[in-house]
């Protein structure tokens, strides 16, 4: 192999690196939030219907100090009842880390006036990404 053509495998194959490279870490990166994608979503829409697909079986939810272990079905009552009593304007997630099997968001809820703090923790295991705690306090 001559200098020149050694010189241009080198460049392609530390370009094709590169780009194998970041696709991982861009793919691991979209795959590790893509979660509270959907949950935000449903959240900003007070949806509590779409929001309670991604309950676990049972969960913790808290709403205002209000703490209850509970399963996805009594969280889903909870939930549509706050939604029902503070009609939703927005919500932002402003925060979010962790990794697997556990990763938390924090968020912002505007609802019937008054800004409220979310906190989300998702437990992941074989079968999916599911909310294991919901708390909803005020800000």
């Amino acid at each position: 192999m001559t200098k020149g053509i050694r010189m241009i495998f080198c460049t392609f194959a530390a370009i094709v690196m590169q780009m194998l490279v970041g696709q991982s870490a861009s793919a691991q990166t979209q795959h590790s939030s893509d979660s509270f994608v959907p949950i935000a979503k449903y959240i900003s829409r007070g949806d509590a219907r779409s929001l309670s697909s991604w309950f676990a079986k049972n969960l913790e939810i808290n709403i205002l100090g209000k703490v209850n272990d509970c399963s996805k079905r009594q969280a889903t009552q909870i939930v549509r009842n706050f939604f029902t009593t503070y009609k939703v304007k927005s919500f932002t997630i402003i925060h979010k880390s962790g990794v697997a099997p556990m990763k938390y968001a924090i968020g912002i809820l505007n609802a019937g006036g008054q800004s409220f703090r979310v906190t989300l923790f998702v437990r992941t295991n074989e079968d999916g990404n599911y909310i294991q705690q919901f708390t909803i306090e005020r800000e």
